[in-house]
C-alpha cells in the first residue's frame, strides 16, 4: 500500500475535525432554509396579482407565506414570486389561511418591500375598472402605484398639523351652495354638479369645500386637468389651511418627490391629495369628497390601457366607498348632464341676475371689416376702451404664424409641389415650407390660376400678435403658447394673445376678452366639436373681472356661440344630451371600438358574443395615407370597428370585450386595441 492510499482511519486528527465541521455547518444551514421555508402558521397563502397584462391570467394567484416573511408579507405589499418560470412582480393583495389549488403552493420568492402601497379599495377599484374597460388589472395598478423609490421609503411622513375649519364665504351666490356645504360640514355624501360663473376664484372655493370636509376628519381627493391648475388648487389650499395639510401628486417634482408624498398619503400623514388624472388612484385614508375640475379637457382620458377616463374613475370611487362628490367646471359635458337628468347628483349655479351683472357677452360677424383687418369693430372697441383700465386678452385657437396658405387670387389651397402636403409659414421673412415633408417653397405658383401671391386664412397666435401691435402702437403685446406658456398677467393695459388653454389669468381679472377664429374651432371633425368650442371659449370668458365685456368674433346664429352670448352651458348641454339621444350616441349609447388589421378584426368579429340589440359599425380604415402617397402594404393600415349598444346593455358589452380578450389571450392571437367610451369619434 502506497503512502498516498492511506485509509481514512490513518487521517490526521484535525483534518478530520475540520470535516466534520463543516459538514456539521452545512446540514445546520439546510435545516434553517429548509424551516424557513415551512408556511406561516397564520394564514399561509397570499393571494398575489402578479404584473403580467395576459387577459387569461388576470386573477390572483395563490402562493404560500413562508414563516421568515409572515411578518412581512402584508396586503398592499410588493412581492416577488416565480411565475411560468421566471420571477416577476407583484402585488399582495390578501393573506388567507386556506387555498382552492390542490396541488403544492409555491413559496413567495421575497418581500420587495414591506410598505402597503396597494390599498383594498384601489384593489376593488382596479378589479371594477378593468371589468368597465375590458382591460387587464396589472395595467390599472400600473396606473395607481407609482414605481418604487428605495430611499423614499426611509424617511418618515411627519403628521400633518392642526387645521381650523375657515366658514365658506366664496359660495354666497351659488344657489343651494350652503345646503351641499352644511351637509358636508355634517359628514353626509352629498353629490353635485357645479357650473363655475365668470370671475369666480374657482381655486378658492374648491378650497373651502376641501376645508369644510377636512374639518371632518376626513380625506379629499381633487383632481385637475394639468400642472398649472394643480399649482393654483396648491396655492388656494395653502392660503386657507396653511403648508403641510395637502400633497400634489405630479411629474414634476421627480419619481422620488412623487414617491415621497404617496407614501404620505397611504400612510395617513396627508389626508388631502391635489394632482392630475393620475391622483385619481390616490390611496386617501378616510375618502369623504372626490372634486373634479374641468372633466370635458381631454387631459383627463387616460392614454394608456386601459384607457380610463378620471370622470368615471371618481364617480366609481364616489360609489364604492360612499363619499361625496363635486364635479365642477365652466361648461358642462354631456356626460355630467347626464348625472344629473338619473339623479346621480344636483346642480349648483348663480342665478341668471348674477351672471347678467358680472359679464356682458356679444357674438359679431367676422364679416364686418370696417377696420381692415379680421378683426372686427366691435372687438376693436372692446379691446381699446379695455386697455385704458386693464389687461385684455385675445384667444386664438391656432400658435405659430401661419399654419395654412391659400392662393391670393383664387383662394385654392396652397400645396407642396413635392409631396402635395399643406404649405405653412413660420415668420414674416421666412419663405413657405411643407408641413409633411420641411420641402420649402421658395418661388411657389398657383397651378390652378398661375398666381404667386399667397395669404393666410388662418393665423396663428403669433401672426395675430404682429397684427395687434400694429393696431395699438404703444401697447406691451404678450404671447402665450407652447412652450412659452404665461402664468399671470398684472393689472396694467397690456394686451395678451393666447392660443387655447395657455390663457395666463389676470391679477384683477381681464378688462375685455375677445375670442377670434370661432370658426376654425367650430371646424373640427368630431363628435364634440361644438361642446369643445363652447367650453374653450367659456374658460376663456370666465378670466374677466366683474362687469367685464366679451366679444366672439364667428356666426352668431350657431348654437354655440348662442350658449356663450347666453352663458347657458348647462341649456346647451341639455340640446347635446338630447340630441345625441336620438342619434343613439353617448352618453344615451356606450359605445366601444376595436382596432387592428383586418384579418385579427375578422377573428373578433367571429368570436365576440354581443348582447342584443349591439350594432357593428365598419371596418374602416384608421389614419389612411392620403391618394397622393405611395401604397402601403398589405396589413400596414389598421382598421377600426365601432361597436354601439343601449346604455343598458354597457356592462354586458364590456363582459362581452373581456370575454374576446381572455380568449384572444390564450389562443396568441395577433393584438387589437379596445377602447370603451373612447373620448373621441
Amino acid at each position: 500500500m502506497t503512502s498516498h492510499e492511506a485509509p481514512e482511519a490513518e487521517m490526521l486528527p484535525g483534518l478530520r475535525a475540520a470535516v466534520d465541521d463543516a459538514r456539521a455547518k452545512a446540514a445546520a444551514t439546510r435545516r434553517r432554509k429548509a424551516a424557513s421555508w415551512e408556511p406561516a402558521e397564520t394564514d399561509p397563502v397570499a393571494r398575489v396579482l402578479v404584473d403580467i397584462a395576459l387577459a387569461h391570467l388576470d386573477r390572483p394567484f395563490d402562493y404560500a407565506v413562508p414563516v421568515g416573511m409572515a411578518d412581512t408579507a402584508v396586503p398592499g405589499a410588493r412581492v416577488k414570486v416565480r411565475f411560468a418560470g421566471q420571477d416577476v412582480d407583484g402585488f399582495l393583495v390578501e393573506r388567507a389561511s386556506q387555498t382552492d389549488h390542490t396541488g403544492h403552493l409555491q413559496p413567495l420568492r421575497r418581500v420587495v418591500s414591506p410598505e402597503p402601497v396597494l390599498a383594498p379599495e384601489i384593489v376593488r377599484l382596479s378589479e371594477t375598472l378593468a371589468r368597465r374597460y375590458a382591460g387587464a388589472r396589472s395595467d390599472v395598478l400600473r396606473l395607481a402605484v407609482p414605481p418604487r423609490h428605495a430611499a423614499a421609503e426611509k424617511a418618515p411622513s411627519a403628521p400633518a398639523p392642526e387645521a381650523a375649519a375657515p366658514a365658506p364665504t366664496r359660495w354666497a351666490e351659488v344657489a343651494h351652495a350652503d345646503a351641499f356645504l352644511r351637509r358636508l360640514a355634517a359628514g353626509d355624501p352629498p353629490r353635485a354638479v357645479w357650473s363655475a360663473a365668470p370671475a369666480d376664484d374657482w381655486p378658492a372655493m374648491v378650497a373651502e369645500a376641501v376645508a369644510t370636509t377636512y374639518a371632518t376628519g376626513r380625506g379629499v381627493l381633487v383632481c385637475v386637468p394639468d400642472g398649472r391648475d394643480v399649482a393654483r388648487v396648491d396655492a388656494a389650499l395653502t392660503a386657507l389651511l396653511g403648508d403641510g395639510h395637502h400633497v400634489c401628486l405630479t411629474a414634476d417634482g421627480g419619481p422620488a418627490a412623487r414617491y415621497r408624498d404617496f407614501l404620505a398619503v397611504a400612510r395617513g400623514a396627508r389626508r388631502i391629495v391635489v394632482g392630475t388624472r393620475s391622483a385619481a388612484f390616490a390611496p386617501v385614508h378616510d375618502l369623504g369628497l372626490v372634486v373634479l375640475w374641468d372633466d370635458g379637457d381631454d387631459l383627463h382620458a387616460e392614454p394608456r390601457a386601459p384607457y380610463p377616463h378620471t370622470r368615471e374613475v371618481l364617480v366609481l370611487r364616489a360609489e364604492q366607498q360612499g363619499t361625496a362628490a363635486l364635479f365642477g367646471a365652466i361648461a358642462r359635458t354631456a356626460e355630467t348632464q347626464q348625472l344629473l337628468t338619473t339623479g346621480w347628483a344636483h346642480e349648483l349655479a348663480v342665478p341668471r341676475e348674477v351672471l347678467r351683472r358680472r359679464v356682458r357677452v356679444e357674438a359679431v360677424p367676422a364679416e364686418d371689416r370696417s377696420v381692415g383687418t379680421r378683426i372686427p369693430r366691435a372687438a376693436y372697441d372692446a379691446v381699446r376702451r379695455g386697455l385704458d383700465v386693464g389687461p385684455v386678452l385675445v384667444q386664438t385657437p391656432r400658435a405659430g404664424y401661419a399654419a395654412s396658405l391659400a392662393c391670393d387670387t383664387c383662394r385654392a389651397p396652397a400645396r407642396c409641389t413635392v409631396c402635395t402636403g399643406p404649405l405653412a409659414v413660420a415668420g414674416p421673412t421666412v419663405p413657405p415650407h411643407c408641413r409633411w415633408c420641411g420641402h420649402v417653397e421658395s418661388a411657389w405658383a398657383c397651378p390652378t390660376c398661375g398666381g404667386r401671391g399667397l395669404r393666410a386664412p388662418v393665423r396663428g397666435e403669433a401672426r395675430t400678435a404682429e397684427e395687434l401691435g400694429r393696431m395699438f402702437p404703444g401697447t406691451t403685446v404678450r404671447s402665450s403658447s407652447g412652450d412659452r406658456v404665461l402664468d399671470r398677467v398684472g393689472p396694467t393695459g397690456d394686451l395678451v394673445v393666447a392660443t387655447v388653454g395657455a390663457e395666463p389669468v389676470a391679477d384683477d381679472g381681464y378688462a375685455a376678452v375677445v375670442v377670434l377664429d370661432t370658426w376654425l374651432t367650430l371646424a373640427r371633425d368630431d363628435l364634440r366639436a361644438a361642446e369643445e368650442a363652447l367650453r374653450r371659449w367659456l374658460n376663456a370668458a370666465a378670466l374677466v373681472r366683474p362687469g367685464g365685456h366679451v366679444v366672439a368674433v364667428g356666426d352668431p346664429a350657431h348654437p354655440a356661440l348662442q350658449a356663450l352670448v347666453r352663458w347657458d352651458p348647462a341649456g346647451f348641454a341639455r340640446r347635446e344630451t338630447d340630441e345625441r339621444s336620438q342619434a343613439h350616441l353617448p352618453p344615451a349609447a356606450r359605445i366601444a371600438t376595436v382596432t387592428g388589421d383586418l384579418g385579427a378584426l375578422d377573428d373578433v368579429l367571429h368570436l365576440l358574443d354581443l348582447p342584443d340589440g349591439a350594432e357593428v359599425l365598419g371596418p374602416v380604415a384608421v389614419d389612411a395615407p392620403p391618394p397622393s402617397a405611395p401604397a402601403a402594404p398589405a396589413g400596414a393600415v389598421e382598421h377600426r370597428v365601432l361597436l354601439r349598444v343601449p346604455r343598458a346593455a354597457g356592462q354586458e358589452l364590456s363582459q362581452a370585450l373581456g370575454d374576446l380578450q381572455r380568449i384572444r389571450s390564450a389562443r396568441k392571437l395577433d393584438p387589437v386595441r379596445i377602447q370603451v367610451d373612447p373620448p373621441t369619434l
